[in-house]
Parts: C-alpha cells; structure tokens; sequence
C-alpha cells in the first residue's frame, strides 16, 4: 500500500508540472504573438515617409503631405479624382474640365515652362509634383521641396499611367480609389481592342499653324496603336515629342482609314484651326474624309493633360466613339 501511495503522489506531481510547463508555453506564445502584432501595427502607424525613385532620382517623400503644389495637369486630374486637394498650380491654360483649378482659391505658381519660385518659398510645400514640361527646373525645386517627376512613358502608356496613379495612392493613403481607377480604365482600353478591325489603317497627326506632324507607335499620342490596338498606316514615323514633319501629299498617299487629329492651336491660340487646315482637296480625296472617319480629339485629353484618370479614360472614348461608329 505504501508502494502504491508514493506512485500516484509522484504521478500527480508529473501531471501537475507538465499542466504547468504547458500553461507556460502557451502564455509565452500568446505573450510573442501578442508583442509581434503589436510591434507590426507600430510600423504600419510609424509608415510617414515613403521613397520614391523616379525618372529624374530618388526622393523621399512624406505620406499625407498637407500642402503639394503640381505642374503636371495630368496629375491634377487624378489628384482630383481622387479626392487629394491641390494648393498650387500653373493657372494658366488649365483644360476646361479641370476649371475649377483656376479658382482664386489656388495659387499660381507660374507655368509648366517656369516656376514661380518666390512663391513657392513662400508657400513652404511638403511636395511638388512634376513631369516633362517642367524637368528642366527639377534641381532648383528641390531646393524647396521634396520633388518627384510623374510623367507618362508613351513607349508603354497604360503601365506606366498604372504607375502613378498606384503611387499616387500610396503616397495619399488612397489605395482602394487608386486601384479601382486603374482596373476601369484598363477595362475600358480592352473593350475598345475588341473593337478594332486588323484591316483598318489610321494615322494619327497635329496641325500647328498650318503644319502637320505624325505620330505613330510609341509616340505621345501612340496609345492609339499601342494600347488600343488600331493598326497604324506606317511603322516608320518617327517617335519624336513634336512628330514627324509631314505633307498633305503624304496623308494622300498613305490613304488612311481613319485620320486622329490634335489641333495644337485650339490650345495655344492661332489664325488656323484643324477644319481649316485639313480642308484641301488632297485630304478630301482620301478613305478617312469620304468615309467621316477623320476624328478632332480634345486638345484638353490628349494634349494639356494627358496621363490622368479622368483624361485617359475620355481618351480610350473618343478612339472607342471613332470605331463604333
């Protein structure tokens, strides 16, 4: 009996320390677990700045900025439409749909080409935005303000445009908006790839003054062919940021089935107009005229303030408007 006593005195001894050792482990567990949350929801609160690496450098960037001046009309569009105040911009020439930006409200700090910089010393902005019109004051206006250059690449339109306005979100805390922007457009651009008939040819020009330049694959308004998939009448045109310098003999000569036309002077002012331009007996002769297929696209889209949300979503409409019809 006594034998059989010490055994289950040792046996509820064992029993007791390994409940113990168990209540130990599980506690200290949870205890890590609980601290490892802790700690990863410390760094999502601590998350204030972000580094940017851009076409022009590096720059850190802090998230929520209060007060952001933009030189780049179309990332005022997505700004806009992602509900991000504004507090300085070139007032000057903003696209029509964009009007309410030349409110007082807002203050001009001078022109795409020209920064005002006194006031914007004097604004004292946590962030500018820029893109191509403006790279040339890129070094001095970092001297004011963390700087960042957001234009579009034209070589690769729709992922490039993906890109910024994701970061965008991310610097705005507008994610959500951000992502669901960019999956609307990119849904809009392949319903007009359905569209687009491998037969059909089209070349893309801007009128200035009277002249007439070419744009082809990979060029500012290559979207056109690049992304929503309409064959272009040459592969030849040179991608350059002003075009290719062309004649009205040359548009009759390649005969296109459609003719997209930018008129640069609706923008900057002029004696001519595209309708006026194009009115010879030359273009008049060719399958684009006789069939209706000569399309004027907004200046404002496609030439003032091209990569923002509101602007390339009108943009893949008009080509979209351009086929249906």
């Amino acid at each position: 009996m006594k034998k059989w006593l010490i055994y289950l005195v040792v046996a509820s001894i064992v029993l007791v320390i390994a409940a113990c050792g168990e209540d130990t482990t599980d506690e200290t567990s949870s205890d890590q677990d609980t601290e490892t949350e802790t700690e990863t929801n410390q760094e999502q609160e601590e998350k204030t700045e972000i580094v940017v690496e851009h076409e022009l450098g590096t720059t850190t960037v802090p998230v929520n900025p209060e007060t952001i001046a933009v030189f780049d009309f179309g990332t005022i569009d997505s700004l806009d439409y992602l509900g991000v105040e504004v507090d300085a911009l070139p007032t000057a020439n903003v696209p029509s749909y964009l009007e309410k930006f030349e409110d007082e409200h807002y203050t001009n700090a001078g022109t795409l080409f020209e920064p005002d910089f006194e006031t914007l010393a004097n604004l004292n902005p946590d962030l500018i935005i820029i893109s191509g019109r403006t790279q040339e004051a890129y070094d001095d206006l970092t001297e004011l303000a963390p700087t960042i250059y957001l234009g579009v690449d034209t070589a690769r339109y729709l992922e490039s445009f993906e890109e910024n306005v994701t970061l965008l979100g991310e610097i705005f805390e507008k994610e959500t908006e951000a992502e669901e922007a960019v999956s609307t457009v990119k849904a809009e651009a392949e319903a007009v790839q359905a569209l687009v008939s491998a037969d059909e040819t089209a070349l893309i020009i801007l009128t200035n003054d009277g002249s007439v330049n070419a744009y082809g694959p990979g060029s500012r308004f290559g979207i056109i062919h690049d992304e929503l998939g309409v064959s272009p009448i040459s592969e030849e045109i040179e991608a350059s940021t002003h075009g290719q310098n062309i004649s009205f003999e040359y548009i009759a000569e390649q005969n296109p089935d459609y003719l997209y036309v930018v008129d640069r002077n609706a923008v900057t002012g002029g004696d001519y107009t595209a309708e006026t331009t194009l009115d010879n007996a030359l273009i008049n002769e060719t399958k684009a005229k006789k069939n209706d297929q000569i399309t004027y696209l907004t200046p404002d889209y496609w030439y003032v303030s091209s990569g923002g949300i509101t602007s390339v979503s009108e943009m893949i409409n008009e080509v979209k408007v351009s086929i249906a019809e």
